[in-house]
């Protein structure tokens, strides 16, 4: 969740200074990704839905995107779950498989640090499949790839992305800002290595060595972004590979 939560964060950072407020209307869109689920990472997924279809009141749970905000509930969220074509980037957007982990870290991001985002804001996170007939093609596709992921045709636990794998991936991501008025502001975080292990294992000791560097964060259930921002931002490109770019 992390490239997310810091997106977000980032492209907020620009959107005061190109609209002088935050915007309560943030887009984050994967435009690439390379890299492959590991065995337990599926195995995970698949519990998720086994204990769900066991316990029903886990649905609504599920689908609650304030999870991690107690004690508010902020605008009703785009729900991201099937293909829609995006009138802001002239495009098709596929549901992204992370989508309903990370955009609920984002809204407890914004919480802890006190809504500096508003608590208007409504964020969602897509894939970007193309324009056009065959971009509405690809984005069905992707859709019925996630759902092959909670069943049984996946790696087993403790298989995953080989060293190749993890070294040769990537992902580009690019988040809006939406004013008001319809101005926009874009940024993208890019990363050099697979998403789920060879970049997560850089961010994962950076978050270690900034956290040490930090006594002022006090114990708790923080989020990164909420309690390192700018200062993990610079460490996280200064050694981990990871790129945060204003684009409009």
């Amino acid at each position: 969740s992390l490239p997310f939560e810091l997106g977000v964060f980032f492209v907020q950072e620009h959107a005061k200074k190109v609209f002088g407020a935050p915007a309560s209307r943030v887009k984050g869109r994967v435009r690439d990704m390379k890299g492959t689920f590991s065995g337990g990472t599926a195995a995970s997924m698949r519990a998720i839905f086994e204990a769900a279809a066991k316990d029903l009141s886990l649905v609504a749970l599920m689908k609650n995107p304030f999870l991690l905000t107690p004690g508010f509930e902020g605008p009703k969220q785009p729900p991201g779950n099937k293909p829609v074509f995006d009138e802001d980037l002239k495009s098709w957007n596929a549901p992204f498989v992370m989508a309903n982990i990370n955009t609920r870290n984002v809204h407890r991001s914004n919480m802890l640090m006190g809504f500096p985002y508003g608590k208007d804001l409504v964020y969602d996170e897509m894939m970007v499949t193309g324009p056009g007939e065959q971009g509405e093609a690809m984005a069905k596709k992707v859709m019925a790839a996630n759902n092959k992921l909670s069943g049984t045709d996946v790696p087993k636990p403790g298989e995953g992305p080989s060293k190749e794998e993890r070294e040769s991936g990537l992902y580009d991501l690019l988040f809006v800002g939406i004013a008001a008025d319809g101005r926009q502001a874009r940024i993208a975080v890019r990363g050099d290595r697979d998403p789920g292990y060879g970049s997560t294992s850089k961010m994962i000791s950076e978050c270690a060595i900034c956290l040490r560097e930090a006594p002022e964060v006090k114990g708790g259930m923080w989020t990164p972004g909420a309690a390192m921002g700018n200062r993990l931002i610079k460490r996280l490109v200064d050694h981990a590979g990871i790129t945060f770019t204003v684009e409009q």
